[in-house]
């Protein structure tokens, strides 16, 4: 049986007599700026930038890399147009876990809530790893004090749990903040290199060329980080139960998420290259220090200022990023609970803050299990960022990208059964049916040159497990919805289907 949410603020109603209350999120929380600013700090603009564009130079799309960020932005809007249709008929907190429910069955949409659900969770550990490094680096660069990597993991999981605490608007405000002085700092760098005249050589249209994105040294490799880039994007659909009207504000948040990330990282990328001159770009993303393939054209062009502004935003790009990624396994976990698909969780996990309307207890069941995966690297001896970072970034991705192909195939079947009035040719056949080869082709591009990303981990246990890891909790999922169908089809018949409001086909 499906339950209707009411729109109250913080509603709750009982899914069948005898059985506790599904809660509900605050509604009306957040409008469109907001959505879009919570998916923007998922991508982390200024750390995608310093961080993936100097290796993708180096070793892998070459001088085709604003190219490769070119490429990814087609395949991922072709996959967002399908993805947004759908969220104008299933709007719900748990997102590819109810789309994926109600087109391809609940057992797949178990699967893949697992599997959303899994990934998000080890995403904020995984960016505490690289805030921490870069805490540590620039407080001993711009001061000469060393502190510890830790201190710096404590400040960001209590900042992330406060933040969720007390609900999605504080976590807006603070992104707001985050992510418009990291954006306006890359902006004034490409701005500054454009006026003067696009650098030593001039400009170059040889990066905005996709042939030269197959012509570096891996292109493979290169276009995988290209995606890397933008992952956490299609969380804007995680947000639709606290959004004012949520069935316009989440497509075009999608759809701003991946065109306005896609221009930005075009245009950044193509200047920072353009600003050190395209050889000299090469040689300096493959010296000891790559990311003066940023801070290079910044000093030259803006003032050293500017780099030192880079410095600390690199700090803050991250704990926005982890913050983001945190809301989003505190909301998975908080729609996986609500349902009760394991007995108590509704008691739990699935309840809201009876003020905030805020997924207060999942917040904090993932602050303990972010401690406690950062405390375990810690004391496996990992670097920060080698380490924790990067292998619990490219676990989360194979996650989450297999959950984006599945669902663009549930979007294909969803609408070959359901509203024959939203049915179209490109929106609801072609555009899931491509979004889903590509997304296939980008996990293939990920289990290639998985070790090749993993860089110095490239022989971790952990990097060997990854697709193991993705297999068992998808299977695992799987398993226990079809336990759930043959011993307790009451809790089986919810999974997936607490939505919004009420559609047509329930």
């Amino acid at each position: 049986m499906t339950q209707q949410i009411e729109a109250a603020a913080v509603a709750a109603v009982a899914p069948e007599s005898g059985t506790p209350p599904v809660h509900r999120l605050k509604a009306n929380a957040i409008g469109l700026l907001g959505v879009v600013f919570m998916a923007i700090a998922t991508a982390a603009p200024i750390t995608a930038m310093t961080g993936n564009v100097p290796f993708m130079i180096s070793s892998g799309t070459g001088t085709g890399t604003p190219a490769a960020f070119l490429i990814a932005m087609v395949v991922l809007a072709v996959f967002s147009v399908g993805f947004t249709t759908m969220s104008k008929h299933i709007t719900a907190t748990g997102a590819f876990y109810g789309f994926i429910s109600y087109g391809l069955g609940r057992r797949a949409g178990l699967a893949a809530g697992a599997l959303a659900a899994f990934a998000y969770m080890v995403f904020e550990p995984s960016l505490v790893g690289i805030f921490a490094s870069f805490g540590t680096n620039t407080v001993t660069a711009q001061f000469g004090v060393h502190v510890p990597w830790w201190v710096f993991a404590i400040i960001m999981l209590g900042i992330n749990s406060i933040g969720t605490w007390f609900g999605v608007a504080v976590a807006e405000k603070l992104l707001v903040v985050l992510l418009a002085t990291e954006l306006t700092v890359l902006a004034v760098m490409a701005v500054a290199v454009a006026v003067h005249g696009g650098g030593p050589h001039g400009f170059s249209f040889a990066p905005l060329n996709p042939v030269n994105a197959f012509a570096g040294p891996s292109a493979g490799l290169g276009l995988f980080f290209a995606f890397w880039s933008w992952v956490g994007f299609e969380s804007t659909a995680m947000y639709g139960e606290e959004s004012k009207n949520p069935k316009k504000i989440i497509p075009k948040a999608t759809m701003i998420a991946v065109l306005g990330v896609g221009v930005f990282y075009v245009l950044v990328s193509w200047m920072a290259m353009s600003g050190n001159g395209i050889g000299e770009s090469a040689t300096l993303a493959g010296s000891d220090n790559p990311m003066d393939v940023f801070f290079h054209p910044t000093e030259t062009y803006v003032g050293h200022w500017a780099v030192i502004a880079m410095q600390w935003l690199m700090m803050t790009g991250s704990l926005a990023c982890g913050m983001a990624f945190h809301n989003c396994a505190a909301r998975y976990l908080y729609a996986l609970g609500r349902e009760g698909a394991i007995p108590g969780l509704q008691r739990t996990i699935g309840r809201t803050h009876p003020r905030h309307g805020s997924p207060h207890i999942a917040g904090l069941v993932q602050t303990v299990f972010a401690a406690l995966l950062v405390l375990a690297f810690g004391i496996a001896g990992k670097d920060p960022y080698s380490g924790t970072y990067t292998l619990l970034a490219i676990l989360g991705t194979m996650a989450i990208l297999v959950v984006q192909a599945t669902c663009s195939f549930a979007v294909l079947i969803y609408f070959r059964n359901n509203h024959p009035e939203t049915r179209h040719w490109f929106r609801t056949l072609v555009a899931p049916l491509t979004g889903g080869i590509a997304m296939l082709a980008v996990v293939g591009l990920l289990v290639v040159n998985m070790g090749a990303a993993a860089g110095s981990e490239s022989g971790s246990l952990v990097l060997h497990a990854t697709p193991w890891l993705v297999g068992v909790i998808a299977i695992g999922g799987f398993a226990y919805a079809q336990y759930l169908k043959q011993r307790h089809p009451d809790r089986y018949t919810l999974l997936g289907r607490t939505v919004l409001e009420e559609t047509h086909e329930r």
